[in-house]
């Protein structure tokens, strides 16, 4: 590339523009269009798949050069933001009429993956955050903020463990940070290629103590860090600080939307960390990363964009503090209770658009007249939300009465001022309301009505002079004139002033023609810019009233989330959870709640769970594949999650024992970009877990040491039973699903573990799967009779068969009983579980057979039963040989 001396002017007004944005492709405004050159556009071209052309710049070669259109740009700019580009636009800031040599030009804002607040390139059901993360002191400070609708959170952290829980708690788009950041550890690659996180380190002087501080209590109007409540969050001082300077420089306005700044510790929630987010498909299936199929997409029956998003925090931040809790259970009881309040609520939500992005728009300034009558309609519902809300009486669903401005004042001001079909465009008028002001009023009356004056005036000056050929003309020279043939020019009066002369007729202007003239011609640009005035008081006039509207928007986000969730309680039979905070979860009769969803009705086996902190800490699960294990725990962590999010639950009756975390190792797949083995993931998981977890944890366990030798993955899952079950050690409640039955010795062993299995029933070389888990535990894993349910050829089968037998010769049970002695916990007698359920109807070890019935019905003494007793017995029977539990 030459030097900038060569150029002519306008490229060296762009190379010095280009030089402030190294890092983003800028998008620079020539006429109507915005143009990219050199490296910016050939990237450019090849993302946006739009033509490569030259332009000549004074140097020996053209320049690079390509451009979309200004009135389309939306479209590309979404298409380079999605792609982790930063986009700087480029405008012209002055009129080029009334510029002297090359118009100025301005970068009016710098468009990123984190602050791009276009509502239609957004998902309108998610948050569009970006975080900046500052590693100091071995500490990591937080700040987190959705520009489009003006979210600001902060926290500091202790671990880069901790770290990555927020991370996919929030799944920014976009993440800053300083230099240290990357010598943290943390894997940045991962972030980027995985994750699709666009990371960039910022200078060390956003970062500079007191800026940062300063920047905080200058932007929140605040005396010092106290009031902002960040006085013992240094580091996370810093972080907020730095993205509001980024945020500043990027935005280049106010952000009068950022209006409060909110701190939170991780222990507020639930910690939930990738891996278990992934496995309990909460927000995303596991494979598609589709809703369809995820807890959100059973519990999301929400009427707005603000109150899907507020679902998607509920799901990611399930609570434990009980009392908050017990006021969402209030609150979606009463509205499950007052069906019909709850649809007339949900019918006034359904026409309420956006409003946290919508103000967003309107304080930005870029909300057209469009958005103004988008937000007047959805203003026009709360009158008649909060009437209904009045009667309503939990705690919860007062406070958002309370909260819930009807801002009757700012919908009247919009429908007094904007038209009932505005255009989109915010210059062209047709904006204003007739009778909102009566300049414009005249305006649009000399508008309509020029040409009407114009054939009054001509025929009163017919009448006045008597010349009968008279008329008014026009054109872009002379503008209006009274036009007079030679034949009666001595009857021109005297207040006629000549001005033009042709051969066979004279052209006149009068005061009363000058004056219409004016009004007439000026009237169109005189209404146009007028109207964009008036419009641009009323948006800022609505604008002023930022903190109000969020505060209403937020009340309707929860009232929304909050109503989905009755809804759904009502129409898929959830009950109301009990809460408790000894350490038990009892849940009778769990349905998993996705799965319930997605097959024919009342075909799904409900199963009831124990855990406690005593005699029924771990549940060791064992059955054939296939038969149901990762779905009864699954749901069984499910529940539990949905009843800390203050949801009611899929069962006939639960009591939760509020738990600090969740953990999941469910499956595994090689990780191969990173040269991990499907062990390896598991192990690594299995690790986390070890470390991370706590006595108020829940464990979700499924094949540990499945990736290795028979010897060494069983040797694995047995120590990781002791280590979890010792409360010196862990002490966690745990279900533990497993294909080695040789763990089932533990039972008896060790005094908080027992055994259970999923009940199947032999038919010949062939099983049914019955989804009942009953207590015992299997003494063999079906696996050649599930490979023959899935299709594995006949050879293959009565090959295992014949192999299985050599092997079984093989006994290892001498070795596992020696094992068992030696286990970490003294030996007890076994209990009994599920007091309440007559555990005699199922086989407690694997297979239930027609036999079974018959012995049953042979020991029957009909005559000491009653008709009723008689009957439920043959039901019971009956269907157990039809395989429905």
């Amino acid at each position: 590339m030459k030097k900038e001396n060569t150029m002519t002017p306008m490229m060296q007004q762009y190379m010095k523009t280009k030089e402030e944005y190294k890092d983003c492709i800028l998008f620079y405004r020539l006429g109507d269009f915005y143009e990219m050159f050199f490296e910016d556009a050939l990237t450019a071209s090849k993302e946006l798949e739009i033509t490569l052309t030259g332009k000549n710049c004074g140097m020996e070669e053209r320049a690079p050069m390509c451009g979309v259109p200004f009135h389309a740009v939306d479209s590309y700019l979404n298409k380079l933001v999605s792609r982790g580009y930063k986009v700087a636009i480029c405008e012209q800031v002055e009129d080029p009429k009334l510029a002297k040599g090359i118009v100025k030009r301005e970068v009016v804002r710098v468009v990123t993956p984190g602050t791009n607040t276009d509502i239609q390139a957004l998902d309108e059901s998610r948050n569009n955050y970006i975080m900046c993360i500052v590693y100091l002191d071995d500490r990591y400070g937080i700040a987190i903020a959705d520009v489009s609708t003006g979210d600001y959170f902060v926290t500091e952290l202790s671990d880069s463990t901790r770290l990555k829980d927020e991370l996919f708690k929030f799944m920014p788009t976009e993440i800053i940070c300083n230099e240290a950041f990357y010598m943290s550890g943390m894997d940045m690659e991962d972030l980027r290629e995985r994750l699709g996180i666009t990371i960039s380190a910022l200078d060390s002087w956003y970062f500079d103590d007191d800026l940062c501080k300063n920047k905080l209590t200058e932007h929140f109007h605040a005396a010092n860090m106290q009031a902002l409540g960040l006085e013992d969050f240094n580091c996370g001082s810093i972080s907020a600080g730095a993205l509001l300077i980024y945020l500043y420089e990027t935005q280049k306005n106010s952000l009068a939307h950022l209006t409060h700044i909110q701190v939170y510790t991780t222990g507020a929630y639930m910690l939930l960390d990738s891996s278990t987010r992934r496995n309990l498909e909460l927000c995303e299936t596991l494979r598609e990363k589709q809703k369809r199929g995820s807890l959100l997409w059973v519990l999301d029956k929400t009427k707005t964009a603000m109150g899907a998003r507020a679902l998607r925090k509920y799901i990611e931040q399930p609570l434990v503090d009980k009392k908050e809790i017990l006021k969402r259970q209030d609150a979606v009881e009463e509205l499950k209770e007052n069906a019909i309040s709850r649809e007339e609520l949900r019918e006034y939500l359904g026409p309420v658009y956006d409003l946290e992005r919508l103000i967003t728009k309107i304080t930005y300034q870029s909300a057209n007249p469009r958005d103004m009558l988008a937000f007047k309609n959805s203003l026009a519902m709360l009158p008649s939300v909060r009437y209904i809300l009045e009667e309503m009486q939990s705690e919860l669903l007062q406070t958002l009465y309370q909260d819930l401005d009807p801002l009757e004042d700012l919908c009247q001001l919009i429908e007094h001022a904007i038209a009932e079909e505005p255009p989109i465009a915010m210059r062209d008028g047709g904006i204003i309301r007739e009778g909102f002001d009566s300049e414009v009023d005249r305006l649009k009356k000399a508008r309509t009505e020029g040409k009407t004056w114009l054939a009054k005036l001509e025929a009163e000056e017919r009448e006045k002079t008597g010349i009968k050929n008279l008329k008014i003309k026009y054109n872009k020279v002379f503008g209006y004139y009274l036009e007079v043939t030679n034949s009666f020019k001595d009857k021109v009066p005297d207040y006629y002033t000549r001005k033009q002369t042709l051969a066979n007729a004279e052209r006149y202007i009068t005061p009363e023609l000058k004056e219409l003239e004016d009004t007439i011609l000026g009237a169109e640009d005189k209404l146009c810019a007028l109207e964009y005035d008036l419009y641009c008081q009323v948006r800022d006039s609505v604008g002023a009233e930022v903190e109000r509207i969020q505060k209403t928007a937020k009340a309707v986000a929860h009232l929304d989330a909050i109503a989905s969730l009755a809804l759904v309680a009502e129409r898929n039979n959830y009950v109301r959870p009990k809460l408790n905070e000894k350490g038990i979860i009892d849940i009778k009769n769990g349905r998993h709640p996705v799965v319930e969803c997605m097959i024919p009705n009342d075909m799904f086996i409900a199963n009831d769970t124990y855990l406690d902190d005593k005699k029924h800490r771990i549940s060791i699960i064992t059955g054939p594949n296939m038969a149901g294990k990762s779905t009864y725990m699954r749901q069984s962590a499910l529940i539990v999650l949905m009843a800390q999010i203050g949801s009611f639950v899929p069962a006939t009756a639960a009591n939760i024992g509020l738990v600090d975390r969740i953990f999941t190792r469910v499956g595994a797949s090689d990780d191969l970009a990173s040269g991990q083995s499907t062990f390896m993931v598991e192990m690594t998981e299995v690790a986390n877990i070890l470390r991370n977890a706590t006595s108020k944890s829940l464990l979700v366990l499924d094949e540990i040491g499945r990736g290795t030798s028979t010897f060494d993955g069983l040797s694995i899952a047995w120590a990781v039973v002791e280590y979890i079950s010792d409360p010196k050690l862990l002490g966690a409640k745990t279900l533990f699903a497993t294909h080695y039955h040789e763990l089932t010795e533990l039972e008896g062993k060790i005094d908080n573990v027992n055994n259970y299995c999923i009940a199947v029933k032999e038919k010949g070389d062939d099983i049914v799967f019955l989804r009942k888990i009953v207590a015992g535990g299997a003494d063999k894993s079906y696996g050649i009779q599930v490979a023959k349910l899935a299709g594995v050829p006949d050879l293959v089968i009565e090959r295992a068969k014949e192999i299985v037998e050599e092997l079984s010769d093989e006994d290892i049970t001498t070795r596992v009983q020696e094992i068992s002695s030696k286990a970490q916990v003294p030996k007890r007698k076994k209990v009994k579980r599920y007091d309440e359920v007559d555990m005699a109807q199922f086989s407690l070890f694997d297979t239930v057979k027609d036999d079974d019935v018959l012995t049953e019905l042979k020991e029957l003494d009909v005559s000491n039963m009653t008709p009723m007793d008689a009957l439920n017995t043959i039901y019971r029977l009956q269907n157990k040989l039809k395989n429905r539990w």
